[in-house]
């Protein structure tokens, strides 16, 4: 339990254990967080969707075979690779973009549809709360947060859900 008069310093002191996030359209950290947060609720119900897990999986499988099926043809946008040495479990549906079209022009189109999507995650390396420290690497990371964009993938989807943002990204090639 934590008391004060100070709303602003309890909002901070609660951004610290709920992942420090700064109300950005992506990811941004300025101060270091972590994300402790668990009830016994959340842990019952994560529990009891494990007995659907296969089909969550298949119905996000599903997902990313109608946008790929159905983007894929577009010049400069790329699907997330399937590797024939694993099975994803396809979580979330990713795509870069490398011809013309930005990810936010994306975001903002489906957006005026009322429709969220997302830049793919800041690297830890440009987060403000780490940039002062080395990092290794080159830049795939930098990369794919400037290129990359999470397409909506929620397993309550219909198809005329997902025509419709086909529909809109369309429209950015043939504008």
């Amino acid at each position: 339990m934590l008391v004060s008069n100070n709303a602003e310093k309890i909002r901070k002191v609660y951004s610290w254990a709920t992942q420090a996030r700064e109300p950005e359209r992506y990811y941004q950290h300025t101060e270091l967080g972590f994300n402790y947060r668990m009830s016994n609720v959340v842990a019952g119900i994560g529990r009891g969707q494990l007995k659907i897990l296969d089909l969550r999986v298949a119905q996000k499988r599903a997902i990313f075979d109608f946008y790929r099926a159905n983007l894929s043809d577009l010049e400069g946008l790329t699907f997330m690779p399937v590797n024939t040495w694993n099975e994803p479990n396809f979580w979330l549906t990713t795509i870069l973009l490398s011809n013309g079209v930005s990810p936010i022009q994306v975001i903002e189109a489906l957006e005026m549809e009322n429709i969220e999507a997302r830049h793919v995650w800041k690297p830890m390396h440009l987060q403000p709360v780490f940039s002062h420290y080395d990092y290794i690497g080159h830049d795939v990371a930098t990369r794919l947060f400037e290129q990359g964009v999470c397409l909506p993938s929620d397993t309550k989807m219909t198809e005329n859900d997902l025509k419709r943002v086909i529909a809109t990204i369309r429209k950015l090639y043939h504008a």
